[in-house]
């Protein structure tokens, strides 16, 4: 185990994506500098190892401020543009892992293996010359004139500049159980209450429009809208996946934040699916009147399942009490709108997320406009630098995250390693 200096000049707080990185920038930029990380785990990295199903989804072809919540969208951008989506991927190809496009412009590793992108950052961490200390964890940091002291498991160390890249609360069995968001609130930040982000949904079981116990498995591509207050708070689009304890899939992980802040803010919050995406109420009746003309011997399931999954048609006509075998001719016209209205505003009876245990990211954190996004640093307490999730910034599913990792690093590490101060 690497030996606890009594000083440095910068003192990374987390192992994860974000602070390796802007570790190993601030190190090769500046040879020089007396950089550490510390972790209070003793095998660090294990988020990254377990983000995109083991293969990490380490960026997306096209990124923008648009594919984030939480933080002001003038300081994303700002923030994103300290490292660009080709930066991203020459800055792994450096580090001797390559990367490949795939559907909804996710690029992995070529090796499809997690461990390689976590080892590929151990290896250019230690060819930056910084020291790894795992199992050391920081209890409480202390400002003074000069820098920083921080207690940590181990004993003190005292250093110059700090950095925070503790992540936040999702998956605490990989080390994250938000201790950093107490660290930034001990040095003068403010939060914004964190919840789970990214996180399959709970339904309701025993109401009338739940299915999901009878479709565990299917998939369905659909619509989501978050009515907050009566109004429209977001509009979603992707595929949903139906659970036994509720729904999980793309759109449904993007739909919990909003879900789970409303709820935290004891403001009303539902949720509505549409199965034709992008179309309205009168355009899909349309639907439906035209079909009858044309096919009125056809059958409700048949005409449905042309649409979506068959055992997805059986449970709406089952729910509305509507029999999968009458034909589109004889449908009444109270019925055809009474199925048209289901079929694009289905109520889905979300109880609760599934939790920080199988939330990909947090959503809340520290509030981004007290920090400076051309530096990353805190604008309450000067030395101190904030990057990654910790951060009231949150992504969309598909690499948005890492990309924000990345991206605030490279920012950071930057202006680490141009402080006159260390000159």
């Amino acid at each position: 185990m690497t030996q606890l200096p009594e000083s440095c000049d910068v003192a990374v707080v987390g192992a994860g994506a974000a602070g390796l990185a802007t570790a190993i920038v601030a190190g090769r930029l500046r040879p020089g500098l007396d950089v550490v990380v510390l972790d209070g785990a003793t095998k660090p990295g294990a988020k990254i190892l377990v983000s995109g199903g083991g293969r990490c989804n380490v960026t997306n072809s096209v990124v923008a401020e648009t594919d984030f919540w939480g933080g002001k969208p003038t300081i994303v951008r700002r923030v994103l543009r300290g490292l660009s989506v080709p930066g991203t991927v020459a800055f792994f190809r450096d580090l001797g892992v390559s990367l490949h496009e795939e559907a909804g412009g996710k690029l992995f590793p070529d090796s499809n293996q997690a461990r390689d992108v976590l080892n590929a950052l151990l290896r250019g961490l230690g060819a930056s010359g910084v020291p790894l200390l795992a199992g050391t964890r920081v209890e409480a940091i202390a400002a003074h004139g000069d820098g920083f002291t921080l207690a940590t498991s181990r004993g003190p160390l005292a250093a110059r500049r700090v950095v925070l890249a503790t992540g936040g609360k999702s998956l605490p069995k990989t080390g994250s159980d938000g201790g950093g968001y107490e660290l930034a609130r001990a040095l003068g930040h403010s939060l914004v209450p964190p919840v789970p982000a990214l996180a399959p949904l709970l339904l309701d079981p025993d109401t009338a429009y739940s299915i999901h116990h009878g479709l565990s498995g299917i998939a369905v591509d659909g619509e989501m809208t978050v009515w907050v207050d009566g109004g429209v708070a977001a509009r979603l689009s992707g595929a949903l996946l139906w659970t036994h304890f509720g729904a999980s899939g793309p759109l449904v992980l993007n739909a919990s934040r909003h879900w789970a802040r409303a709820r935290l803010d004891a403001r009303p919050v539902r949720l509505t699916l549409s199965l034709y995406p992008g179309e309205s109420f009168e355009r899909v009746e349309a639907r439906w009147i035209a079909a009858a003309a044309s096919r009125p011997r056809s059958a409700m399931r048949g005409l449905l399942a042309a649409d979506m999954p068959d055992a997805v048609a059986v449970a709406i006509l089952r729910v509305l009490d509507l029999p999968v075998d009458r034909t589109a001719g004889a449908l009444t016209r109270e019925d055809r709108r009474r199925l048209v209205h289901a079929l694009v505003a289905w109520p889905l009876p979300v109880v609760d997320t599934r939790g920080y245990n199988f939330a990909e990211v947090t959503a809340g954190g520290v509030d981004v406009t007290e920090i400076d996004p051309a530096t990353m640093q805190s604008r309450v307490s000067p030395g101190l630098f904030l990057v990654g999730e910790v951060l009231d910034v949150d992504g969309r599913i598909g690499g948005f995250n890492f990309q924000w990792a990345w991206s605030g690093a490279h920012v950071a590490g930057r202006a680490l390693a141009a402080e006159v101060a260390f000159s």
